[in-house]
């Protein structure tokens, strides 16, 4: 018998011993926040601001209007959106708006367009979720709303309901219900992207958007002036 496997041999005859599943709800809750919500919104905010995200408060009922008025102080050329109940919302906005972005569906297959598509100055997906221990967004891409949108255009807009704003990563695991099935490339972002490979210089852009900006949607409960003095 080689060594190889006499060694094996050894390993699966070794008594087995059975191992307890750890608490990790129970690990977690030692580090878990005791902020209040106003509290977390506003600490999220301030480490997304940190690395450069713009973040626009607003409601439901009133982001679209919102992000027009801030197209209008910051013109885009042209704006890729999904077939989805927030694309065509937006879309609907813009269409009856003079000197608007230029509306791009995103319902083509990639090869066949990616000299138009690197050329769009914007995009315009939801985020699943938030992490305020981080100043995190987490995305969720999937077909109508591919990872593609928010990685190409220069500018990135996200829409993310606040009321899905999580204390920590393990908490919006959980509550998320992550486990029952992952998209295969979830993505947790903290700002535009970056880099400081060359030479220890921080520079933005090399790796997706230059710019984010999230249209923060605040539940009813909490005013907008609560988190826009502290953030």
């Amino acid at each position: 018998m080689s060594a190889r496997a006499s060694i094996l041999q050894k390993l699966r005859a070794a008594p087995r011993q059975a191992l307890s599943r750890p608490d990790l709800a129970g690990h977690f809750q030692r580090f878990a926040s005791q902020d209040d919500e106003i509290a977390r919104l506003c600490h999220w905010a301030a480490m997304m601001r940190a690395v450069k995200t713009d973040i626009l408060w607003t409601r439901e009922a009133e982001w679209d209007a919102a992000l027009l008025d801030w197209l209008a102080a910051h013109p885009q050329p042209s704006i890729v959106l999904s077939d989805t109940a927030h694309g065509r919302r937006l879309a609907q906005r813009l269409e009856s708006v003079h000197n608007a972005p230029r509306i791009v569906w995103f319902d083509h297959e990639v090869d066949g367009w990616k000299a138009e598509l690197f050329d769009i100055a914007a995009g315009f997906t939801a985020a699943r979720c938030g992490i305020a221990a981080t100043g995190t967004l987490a995305l969720w891409p999937d077909e109508a709303e591919p990872r593609t949108m928010s990685l190409v255009p220069p500018l990135h807009i996200a829409l993310f309901d606040a009321a899905t704003l999580y204390p920590d990563f393990y908490s919006a695991m959980t509550a998320e219900r992550w486990s029952d099935g992952m998209p295969t490339n979830a993505l947790l972002i903290s700002g535009p992207s970056k880099t400081a490979d060359i030479q220890q210089t921080l520079a933005y852009g090399a790796h997706g958007p230059r710019e984010l900006l999230v249209l923060a949607l605040l539940p009813p409960h909490i005013a907008i002036h609560d988190v826009e003095g502290e953030a």
